[in-house]
């Protein structure tokens, strides 16, 4: 992961609608969900949905599957953790594995 896809993901998901469509999606990972079951979970217009999924899907943060006449949206997962990885990567001094354990990065960061 680079500074320019990073950058690209938190652009895709800086409309309150995209995030929520991927929370949901990762809610439903692995087998994802269908464009209706994302518009009826959300109540989003299918046209509106469209749209962001579109975004979403080019920015590579979901996968797309056609299934007959329907499509089957996933979160890319990898993408997932390859940007959680990035952002921790130099958490508490170039030492993540102190972030895993919110007690342990709460310490290393905080200045009291």
């Amino acid at each position: 992961m680079n500074k320019e896809l990073a950058t690209l993901l938190f652009e895709s998901l800086s409309s309150g609608i995209r995030l929520d469509v991927f929370r949901l999606l990762v809610k439903h990972a692995p087998t994802g969900l269908v464009a209706g079951e994302i518009s009826t979970e959300l109540t989003l217009p299918p046209t509106n949905l469209s749209f962001h999924l579109k975004a979403m899907t080019h920015a590579g943060l979901v996968n797309v599957t056609q299934e007959g006449r329907y499509q089957r949206y996933r979160a890319n997962l990898t993408v997932m953790q390859s940007l959680i990885d990035y952002l921790t990567a130099e958490c508490c001094t170039g030492h993540p594995e102190l972030c895993l354990d919110a007690g342990e990065a709460s310490a290393c960061c905080n200045s009291d």
